[in-house]
């Protein structure tokens, strides 16, 4: 028998209802790049072990962080 059955009409699937993490990231910004960097990204992603969301969110962190060394934002 195997491991993944079909599941039939009227057969309810159950699932594990998930608590609401307070610290959870709810806000999405949607951006267009290039071909080229999405495969850059593509590949950070690889030899990171980390996904494009946690990558773009640390390279905007940086960004913010030089820009205040500059006094680019007061």
């Amino acid at each position: 028998m195997q491991h993944h059955q079909k599941q039939y009409r009227g057969e309810t699937k159950q699932k594990a209802k998930r608590h609401r993490d307070e610290s959870a990231l709810t806000n999405v910004v949607s951006l267009r790049i290039s071909d080229q960097e999405k495969r850059e990204l593509e590949k950070i992603t690889k030899s990171s072990a980390r996904n494009i969301s946690e990558i773009v969110r640390e390279a905007l962190e940086l960004w913010i962080a030089k820009r205040k060394r500059l006094c680019l934002d007061v």
